[in-house]
């Protein structure tokens, strides 16, 4: 699995786009995953303070290999499932086809319209909404429901 949890911060949406890596360690428990951080920039500093056992030897840095989005894609075509907050890895992983969800804000940008949990745009996409602004653990209890079942149907 794949995981990206903050957008580029020179956008001005980027606080609410974004979560902390520290949202997705109830994920980290499911035995049997392999998670890669398909995170870029100073962000993936966040892997490092995670520390050992809680995570940081669950999740494998791919920082390092992924220079464009060249390298990106190649990554993602290797995993079963992306899960990502609405950034540009959102758009690549679905444009590829491969399964994604992605994580939505309360207020999302427009072309993830209103009250869906799929994309016209991208057939493969499953969408994770914030029911209260802010709130991504409302999500990531969702997300953690929907990956067991994706695990048991694996």
């Amino acid at each position: 699995m794949g995981i990206v949890w903050r957008t580029n911060q020179a956008s001005g949406t980027a606080k609410d786009r974004s979560c902390t890596l520290s949202d997705f360690l109830p994920l980290l428990e499911f035995g049997g995953i392999a998670f890669y951080s398909l995170q870029k920039g100073e962000q993936v500093d966040s892997i490092a303070q995670l520390g050992r056992p809680s995570g940081q030897d669950r999740l494998i840095d791919l920082d390092a290999e992924l220079q464009d989005f060249a390298d990106t894609a190649a990554a993602m075509q290797q995993l079963d499932l992306i899960i990502t907050v609405d950034t540009a890895v959102a758009h690549l992983v679905g444009a590829l086809g491969k399964p994604v969800w992605t994580l939505l804000p309360f207020a999302p940008d427009w072309r993830w319209m209103r009250a869906r949990a799929d994309s016209p745009w991208y057939p493969t996409m499953r969408l994770f909404r914030q029911f209260q602004p802010g709130d991504w653990t409302g999500v990531f209890v969702e997300v953690k429901a929907a990956l067991a079942s994706f695990i048991s149907q694996s």
